[in-house]
């Protein structure tokens, strides 16, 4: 169904994650250091990739932040930690979900169909929710185009992840209207991932990033604190 790329240092998570996934009709290629996992997904992107945090010759931290200078692929972080600043890291650097060790691969195979349906990448449509369509979003100086997973501010590309584009979808939708964190989280996530207030927080922060480097005034994704997020159109 999809080409996904793990990279565990781990021979015992690699085994039983490529054996659930491969029997899902998955393709998994796997790399057990970061250094090798990261040329690999520069050079064969695949539709998705599961990453380790903790890894020998580059972190997964690392692959990440230097994958995202390039590469919009959807990416699951997995973890030992249970420090809460390390998901919060990995959401600012662009991670689109976390899974904490240990875990059941019920829950990996269901969070991997899950990332893979809001992309399409299960060989269907992206998913729509009640509000995402794949109709094209004109909104002043933004432009989306849903069906290429497309974003431009004044012309210029702004590269999203996954997640940040259906956020942003869900914003710019209803310009002036407030969206909760909670709204956020049903237009961004699946029904069987929860993620908390803070996650939201980090992928806004990094989408407003992305578009102040093409225009540093940019403001039209405004806070309403203790409220939630409003797309203003300007």
């Amino acid at each position: 169904m999809a080409n996904i790329t793990l990279v565990d240092d781990d021979e015992n998570i690699v085994a039983s994650v490529s054996l659930a996934l491969e029997s899902h009709g998955h393709k998994i290629t796997a790399y057990h250091d970061g250094a090798s996992g990261l040329e690999a997904l520069e050079t064969s992107p695949p539709d998705l990739a599961i990453l380790d945090v903790k890894m020998p010759r580059m972190d997964g931290m690392e692959v990440l932040r230097r994958l995202r200078q390039t590469s919009q692929i959807p990416v699951i972080m997995l973890t030992s930690k249970d420090e809460e600043i390390d998901e919060i890291l990995g959401f600012n650097l662009g991670a689109d979900d976390y899974i904490h060790k240990p875990f059941s691969q019920r829950l990996l195979i269901e969070r991997v169909k899950a990332l893979l349906r809001r992309t399409g990448a299960d060989g269907g449509e992206p998913e729509p929710n009640a509000e995402n369509s794949n109709k094209a979003i004109k909104r002043g100086k933004l432009t989306m185009d849903p069906a290429r997973h497309e974003s431009t501010w004044d012309g210029r590309p702004v590269k999203l992840t996954v997640t940040e584009f259906l956020l942003l979808q869900a914003l710019a939708q209803r310009p002036g209207f407030v969206k909760s964190r909670d709204n956020l989280m049903d237009a961004a996530y699946d029904d069987q991932v929860y993620v908390d207030d803070r996650t939201i927080d980090s992928h806004v922060k990094r989408m407003r990033k992305k578009f102040r480097v093409v225009d540093p005034e940019f403001d039209a994704i405004e806070t309403l604190y203790g409220v939630g997020y409003r797309y203003r159109e300007s």
